[in-house]
Formats: C-alpha cells, sequence, structure tokens
C-alpha cells in the first residue's frame, strides 16, 4: 500500500493511504453517444525571461502534447476559453495563436476534434464601448477562427457586460455576429461565480428573464446556433433551459458540479458537454462516456460519480480560480514538469486546498501513476516548508 504524509490544517504531519485504481484508458476510436468537449488548460514555459504578470511565455511543446492526449482519448478539445486562462493570464494576442497551433494540429488528428473561444478581448480597457465596437470585435475574432477551419464558441464579453443596459443591447449584438457567421456557433452562457465582471449578463439579473432573452435569440437563429452551454452550476436551470431548446441544438452542460447526471440525462433528454473539468478527469470521462455509448449506465455511474466530489472541489468559490487545481493536477499526473501557470495563477489556492485535492483525485482514480504523484506531491509541499 503506497502512503504519503500529507500536512493537516494545523501543519502537522498525517499518514495518508492511497485507495483510488488509477484509471486506464479504454478509447478505441468507436463513436460516443455524446458529443463531449474538454476545455484545455496551457502549459506556461517557465524558464524564459519574461514578466509573468505582463507577458505569458508559452510552452507550445507541451500545450499541444496535452491536447493531443485529449484527442487519443476520444474528447474534443474547447481551445482558448476559461480553462486556458483566457482572461486571468491569456489575452488575445495569445489566444490567435494558441487557436491557429491547434486547429492546425486537429488537422493531422484522427480524432481531433476542436471548438474556438471567440470574446472581445483584443478591446482596450475602458469603462464602457459602443455596442458597434463589441460587435466588430466579435466579428474580428469569428473571422479568424473561420478562415482556418475553426468552429466558433462565441464566449461572454466583458465588454458588453459593462455596456449593456437591457437584454436589446445583448440581442443586437449576438443577432450581427450570428448572421454573419459562416458555421454554426456555440453559445456560452457563463454565470458571474466564473467571472464577475459578467454580473447581469443578458440585461437582467433575473434567470427567468434571461431565459426568454436567450430563448428567443435561438429560436431567431436556430440554423446558425449548434449547442448552448451553460455554467451557472445549477442543475435546475440547465434541465429548463434544455426542455425548451429547439430540437436542431444541443444542450452542452458547463455544470462542474451536476455533469455526471446531466449528461446520463432522463427521460426527456440529456446533455452533451463542455466542461472544464474534463481536463483534470480526462481518462475517467472517456471511460464513463464509452460504457454510455455501450448501453452501460451502471458503468458509466461507477467510473464518473467518483470524480464528483473532486469536481465540486476544484471548483468550490471562488470558482474563478478553479484553473490552480486543473493545472495542478496536470503536474502531479506528468503532463507537464513543474507546477507554474500564466499570470503566477499558481497561488490562486492554498497548501490546504491543494492537499485535499490530492486525497479527492486518488479516490477518484484519476492519479495515473501514484509513485509520480507522491513524489511530485512530496516536492511542492517541501517548497512550501512541510517537514514530514
Amino acid at each position: 500500500m503506497t502512503t504519503i504524509r500529507l500536512p493537516d490544517n494545523s501543519g502537522s504531519p498525517k499518514t495518508y493511504a492511497l485507495r483510488g485504481a488509477p484509471c486506464s484508458p479504454q478509447f478505441d476510436g468507436q463513436p460516443l453517444s455524446r458529443v463531449a468537449y474538454s476545455a484545455a488548460h496551457v502549459v506556461t514555459a517557465p524558464f524564459v525571461e519574461h514578466d509573468p504578470w505582463l507577458t505569458p511565455a508559452i510552452d507550445w511543446d507541451a500545450t499541444l502534447a496535452y491536447r493531443q492526449y485529449l484527442w487519443g482519448l476520444g474528447l474534443g478539445v474547447a481551445e482558448a476559453m476559461d480553462t486556458a486562462q483566457r482572461g486571468m493570464g491569456l489575452g488575445w494576442r495569445d489566444a490567435r495563436t494558441l487557436i491557429e497551433r491547434t486547429l492546425a494540429a486537429a488537422r493531422e488528428h484522427p480524432h481531433g476534434r476542436v471548438v474556438c473561444g471567440i470574446a472581445t478581448d483584443q478591446l482596450p480597457e475602458k469603462a464602457s464601448y459602443s455596442l458597434s465596437e463589441i460587435t466588430d470585435a466579435y466579428l474580428e475574432q469569428c473571422a479568424f477562427v473561420e478562415e482556418r477551419g475553426g468552429q466558433a464558441v462565441m464566449m461572454a464579453s466583458r465588454a458588453l457586460a459593462a455596456t449593456g443596459r437591457s437584454p436589446d443591447d445583448y440581442l443586437r449584438v449576438y443577432d450581427a455576429v450570428l448572421k454573419q457567421a459562416k458555421r454554426p456557433v456555440v453559445l456560452h452562457w457563463l454565470g458571474d461565480m466564473f467571472d464577475t465582471k459578467l454580473r447581469g449578463y443578458w440585461g437582467s439579473a433575473d434567470f427567468q428573464s434571461c431565459l426568454g432573452t436567450v430563448l428567443g435569440l435561438i429560436s431567431d437563429h436556430a440554423p446558425k446556433v449548434e449547442g448552448i452551454k451553460l455554467s451557472l452550476l445549477d442543475k435546475d436551470k440547465e434541465v429548463v433551459l434544455r426542455r425548451r431548446l429547439p430540437a436542431s441544438v444541443k444542450m452542452f452542460t458547463g455544470d462542474d458540479f451536476n455533469y455526471a447526471e446531466l449528461i446520463e440525462g432522463d427521460a426527456i433528454g440529456f446533455s452533451h458537454a463542455l466542461l472544464g473539468i474534463f481536463d483534470a478527469i480526462a481518462p475517467a470521462a472517456s471511460n464513463a462516456l464509452i460504457a454510455l455509448a455501450r448501453g452501460d449506465t451502471p458503468r458509466f455511474r461507477e467510473v464518473l460519480e467518483p470524480t464528483v466530489p473532486l469536481s465540486r472541489h476544484i471548483f468550490k468559490a471562488p470558482t474563478q480560480f478553479y484553473k490552480t487545481g486543473v493545472v495542478f493536477l496536470a503536474y502531479l499526473n506528468g503532463h507537464q514538469r513543474h507546477f507554474q501557470m500564466l499570470g503566477g495563477l499558481q497561488s490562486g489556492r492554498s497548501v490546504a486546498h491543494l492537499v485535499e485535492l490530492f486525497r479527492l483525485a486518488d479516490q477518484a482514480g484519476v492519479l495515473r501513476d501514484t509513485d509520480l504523484a507522491c513524489h511530485r506531491m512530496r516536492i511542492y509541499l517541501q517548497s512550501v516548508g512541510f517537514e514530514s
């Protein structure tokens, strides 16, 4: 039995015995019964001379290798979204390069599915913007993605949240972008628990009002909308929206608290997936979806449900710092050589949070090499002054 000494909340060492069985990938190329995208993180290049708070340095080889890993598990990649620290370290300049490189790599991979986040983050920061400025910024990014053969995810815009005063303001921008998009897009309704600057998005703080706005938008543009990702961490709201969507429009769950039951679905319908947690639990997500495609719902639950406590811990408030936990797991699992992040965001969670993350990752079976994970956990704990 593998054991490791971990600190309790007072810093005193306690022995923890690992008990999880590492998840062995099983993807054989057969189609899944759900469309599943993992929003993917980026790997920083810590040895490059740069100012970490101002100028990102990206390890392109490691970043693209991780996308190859996700494709090899049968998962699609949702590129340049919030898991990639979009708006928290990754700006449009570097997102352009990331999108371009990922799309090029996807063309060479037999399972290289990609959707790419578009926003308005090339705009300079100011108190408010004109709606035409916001529309043009979206269109610029959409054209960049589509000209390279990509499909866009229309992310929420901080600029629009700062400027929009009514649902009509939002509809004016979204109408213009959807009319000009050459391929169906995925809409992204992101709650303010992920980004406090998005409070009041869609022109209201009331869910029912926003629901009517969004459903009207989708109804008016259904041929241009492949689906919508809902990230409100509220399963009941997702089911309400899912049941009112046109038949041609997919619901992509963005609920990192309740994804297992939402993907499984009910007698009326189910959700597809576009999730940040799939970056951290990729082998388990893949194996669970394979089981579901084979009609083995008990196995789907057996594999995926143990990952939910881990996900709820990673995405606990303040939720915007979930990226720290995702990258920490990538470090423990050997997908990168260090625990460093764009903008120094590795400091976004406490030592106690990451210790509990280690335990939950073990119990979920997502530490793919327990000896390596323990070795790296010890290195991390030594770096913060823990003596076992």
